[in-house]
């Protein structure tokens, strides 16, 4: 008599993974267990060849890890296999920290640049704030008298054009061009153009 040979389909490592990640939706600590001795190696593969460096491969696998277990109720088996879920998990944030660190250092570059930038130079802002004040001096002397009273009490002493007026006992449309005058003499004077 023949013996009777069941050929069934043996479970695939994937298939396993897929049941152990739905599993872990659930919350099953054993089945992360698993999970984690399944997928370590492949995604602190993928994660070291985006990084390039051995310490953040680790930081990020771990993070990897970490992320597939608060997100496997997520993971949806029509759109794919389970490793290929978390490799794509693992490259995703790979990539991220790559733009993190390439950004950061963008970002310390910029810094650099800014504290080289001279600082300010009090010397040199109180030179040409004298500079100044001496021009606005001598072209108040071409002024004449009535004109450099008028704008000294309306321009240095602060007084509107009617405290002017009464200032200088003379009617309010005399102080207006007395002013006026006075303005377009100090601006030629100084060179400002209109």
């Amino acid at each position: 008599m023949k013996e009777a040979v069941y050929i069934g389909r043996n479970p695939s490592p994937d298939s396993d993974l897929q049941e152990l990640v739905g599993r872990v939706a659930l919350g099953d600590e054993k089945a992360f267990a698993s999970v984690y001795d399944m997928v370590v190696s492949p995604v602190l593969g993928v994660v070291r060849a985006v990084l390039r460096d051995q310490a953040q491969s680790e930081e990020v696998a771990q993070e990897v890890l970490v992320e597939v277990w608060r997100t496997a109720p997520r993971y949806r088996a029509d759109r794919g296999t389970a490793i290929n879920w978390i490799l794509t998990l693992a490259h995703r944030r790979a990539v991220d920290r790559v733009r993190s660190v390439e950004a950061a250092a963008a970002r310390d570059h910029k810094a650099a640049l800014l504290d080289r930038t001279p600082e300010y130079d009090e010397v040199t802002e109180q030179v040409e704030a004298r500079l100044e004040r001496e021009q606005v001096r001598r072209c108040m002397r071409t002024l004449t008298e009535i004109q450099r009273q008028a704008v000294t009490l309306a321009y240095y002493r602060g007084l509107t054009y009617r405290q002017v007026a009464d200032a200088l006992t003379v009617p309010l449309g005399t102080v207006k061009t007395r002013l006026r005058d006075g303005l377009i003499r100090l601006r030629d004077c100084l060179g400002v153009t209109a």
